[in-house]
C-alpha cells in the first residue's frame, strides 16, 4: 500500500468502545472514557435537547409531508394551515439536519481522540479543548453564527420558495386558512409548457426580458462609453462641468426618476406631449406608455438616461489610467486617432469590463423597479390581463403581480425556479473570473 493510501485509511482502535458509546449517545464516550468532561457535556446537551422535542419534530416533519388536512367543519382559526406548516417543517428539517451532522462530527472525534490517546498514552483535558477552540477551532466557531442567519434567512426562504412550485397554492380553491394547500409534483411545470395561456404568457415574456436585458445593457455601456469618449477630448471645454450634470441621473434615486419620467411621458397630460402639441409638432398626443411598441421603447430609453453615467465613469477611469506612451507610439507609428481607439483603448476598456458587462446583463434580468416604476408592466390588452403579463412585463414583474394580483403562487415559484436557472450561470460566471476564486484566497 502506497503512503497515500495509508494515510487516507481510517486508524483502527485498539479500545474502540469509547466511539460505540458516543454512538449510542452523543457524547458519552467523552464523558465517561475520555476524560473530555465539557465537550462530552455540550455534545450530549444538544442530543437531550433534541429528545426533549422530538414530538415537536416529529409533527412538524410530519406536517411538511401531508401539509394538513382539510376541516371545513371547525374555525378558521382552527383549521390546518398548509403554508405555516411548511415553513415550520422545512425549519425543522433543517435542524434536524444539523443535528445529524453535528452528530457524525462527535462520533469522528471520539474516533479522533481515542486514536490520539493510543497514540501518546494520553488524553488532552479540558483546557487543551477551550485551546484548540480558539486556535484550530476559531473560524469555524466565528463563522457560525454568520451560517446559521445564511441558513434560516436565506436557504430557507429559498427552499420555502421552490417548493411552492410543486403545490396547488393558487387563489381561489387552495389558500388557506379557508383550504389546504396539496402537494402536484411536476405538474405546475407541465401547466407552464402545455396550458396556452401560460406557456404564451411565459415565452412572451421570456423573450421580451432577455431582449430587454441585452439592449438595456448594451445602451448604456455604448452610451457611456461615447460620453466618455467625448469627455476626454481636449477640444472639449469645461468637461468637468459637463461629468457631473451627466452625473446626476445616477445620483438622483431611481425609482424617483422612473416615477417622474412616467408623469412626462403620460400620454393624455404629460409635460411632454403638451409642450410638442402647443409648439404646432403634434396634432395628437403619443401613447409613450400605452402602445405595446412605444412603451418598450421609453423603458429601454429611459433606463439609458438612469444608467449610462454609471459606465462613462467606469470606463472613463480606465481610460485615464492607459498609459500616454501606448499612444506616443501610436502616433509615432502612423497610427489615427481612429486606429489608436481600435488597438489600444477599446481592447483595454474591454478586457476590464467584460465582466461587469455580464454583471450588468444579468442585472437587468432581474431589474424589476426600472419595469414596475414607469409602466407597471403595462399596457395590456385582454390577451395579456388573464395571465397578468404586460408588454413591458419581465419575468421579474410579472411575478410580482401572479403573487400579489393575482395570487397564483404555485405558477410565481415556478418562474422562480425558470429565472434563477438562467441568472446562476452569469452569477457563477462572474464569480469564477474574481481574483479571490482563481487563487482561493481574498
Amino acid at each position: 500500500m502506497s503512503s497515500a493510501n495509508k494515510a487516507a485509511a481510517p486508524v483502527r482502535l485498539k479500545n474502540p468502545w469509547p466511539v460505540v458509546a458516543s454512538t449510542a449517545f452523543m457524547g458519552l464516550g467523552q464523558m465517561t472514557m475520555q476524560k473530555q468532561y465539557l465537550k462530552g457535556l455540550l455534545y450530549a446537551l444538544v442530543e437531550v435537547l433534541v429528545l426533549l422535542n422530538a414530538s415537536v419534530f416529529v409533527r412538524s416533519i410530519a406536517g411538511l409531508i401531508t401539509l394538513g388536512e382539510p376541516k371545513p367543519d371547525l374555525p378558521l382559526r382552527q383549521r390546518d394551515n398548509s403554508i405555516f406548516m411548511m415553513v415550520e417543517g422545512i425549519i425543522f428539517l433543517v435542524l434536524l439536519l444539523l443535528f445529524l451532522g453535528l452528530y457524525l462530527n462527535n462520533i469522528r472525534d471520539a474516533h479522533r481522540t481515542q486514536a490520539e490517546y493510543e497514540r501518546t498514552g494520553s488524553y488532552p483535558g479540558t483546557r487543551a479543548y477551550l485551546s484548540s477552540l480558539a486556535d484550530t477551532s476559531f473560524a469555524v466557531v466565528g463563522l457560525s453564527p454568520a451560517m446559521l442567519l445564511i441558513i434560516f434567512f436565506v436557504a430557507v426562504p429559498l427552499a420555502f420558495s421552490a417548493l411552492l412550485a410543486f403545490t396547488n397554492y393558487s387563489s381561489p380553491q387552495h389558500i388557506p386558512p379557508a383550504n389546504t394547500v396539496d402537494w402536484v409534483g411536476l405538474q405546475n411545470m407541465k401547466d407552464v409548457a402545455n396550458r396556452p395561456l401560460w406557456s404564451g404568457a411565459f415565452a412572451r415574456t421570456a423573450v421580451w426580458t432577455v431582449t430587454w436585458a441585452t439592449l438595456s445593457t448594451t445602451t448604456c455601456y455604448v452610451g457611456g462609453m461615447l460620453l466618455a469618449l467625448a469627455l476626454l477630448n481636449k477640444r472639449i471645454r469645461f468637461p468637468k462641468v459637463f461629468r457631473v450634470v451627466y452625473i446626476l441621473p445616477y445620483a438622483v434615486p431611481a425609482m424617483l426618476s422612473l416615477m417622474i419620467w412616467r408623469n412626462l411621458l403620460n400620454g393624455q397630460f404629460g409635460p411632454i406631449n403638451r409642450m410638442l402639441m402647443e409648439w404646432g409638432w403634434l396634432q395628437q398626443p403619443i401613447p409613450w406608455l400605452s402602445d405595446f411598441s412605444l412603451a418598450r421603447a421609453s423603458v429601454i430609453l429611459v433606463n439609458l438616461w438612469l444608467g449610462f453615467p454609471y459606465f462613462m465613469m467606469l470606463i472613463t477611469g480606465i481610460m485615464t489610467s492607459v498609459p500616454a506612451d501606448l499612444y506616443e507610439a501610436a502616433q509615432i507609428d502612423g497610427a489615427n486617432a481612429r486606429k489608436q481607439f481600435t488597438a489600444i483603448t477599446l481592447p483595454m476598456v474591454l478586457y476590464q469590463t467584460i465582466p461587469l458587462f455580464i454583471m450588468s446583463f444579468s442585472y437587468n434580468l432581474n431589474n424589476f423597479g426600472a419595469v414596475f416604476f414607469l409602466t407597471g408592466g403595462g399596457p395590456t390588452d385582454a390577451a395579456t390581463t388573464q395571465s397578468g403579463a404586460g408588454a413591458t412585463d419581465i419575468l421579474m414583474s410579472w411575478m410580482y403581480k401572479l403573487t400579489y394580483d393575482l395570487r397564483q403562487y404555485n405558477i410565481a415559484a415556478v418562474l422562480s425556479i425558470l429565472v434563477f436557472a438562467v441568472i446562476a450561470p452569469f452569477a457563477i460566471y462572474n464569480f469564477s473570473r474574481t481574483k479571490a476564486f482563481k487563487e482561493g484566497e481574498l
